[in-house]
């Protein structure tokens, strides 16, 4: 399977140290995907939806990483709204192991959050949903 490109969505304030975690899985010499990592801490001036909107169409796919506190995080709301409207595939996972995480308000009723494991991360990556 060819790498796939990704963006990450996910709460700065409280879950950076999980999106190191996901940059270090995607540099694993065996790993489907290679990451687009445009996060900052600070806002982006201007329309940045538009500029968000650009980098999500770049990618083939979106991973949200959900945690404790996602669901007030309105940044992961607007990044995966962006990549609903422009129909980017997109899944949620679980950064907290063993801990309730929760969807950003955009997400579906139906969105499922699955658990953060090696052979997820592929299963899901292959379109296995």
């Amino acid at each position: 399977m060819a790498q796939r490109r990704v963006f990450i969505s996910f709460d700065y304030d409280h879950d950076d140290d999980l999106r190191i975690l996901l940059v270090g899985q995607a540099r694993n010499p065996d790993s489907p995907f290679n990451l687009a990592d445009w996060s900052v801490k600070d806002p982006i001036t201007g329309d940045w939806k538009g500029k968000v909107r650009t980098r999500i169409r770049s990618v083939d796919e979106m991973i949200v990483i959900c945690g404790d506190y996602t669901h007030t995080a309105s940044g992961v709301s607007a990044e995966l709204a962006i990549a609903q409207e422009d129909r980017i595939p997109y899944f949620l996972l679980n950064g907290r192991n063993g801990r309730i995480c929760r969807k950003p308000q955009a997400a579906r009723a139906t969105d499922k959050i699955y658990d953060w494991t090696w052979p997820n991360l592929g299963s899901l990556l292959a379109g296995n949903r």
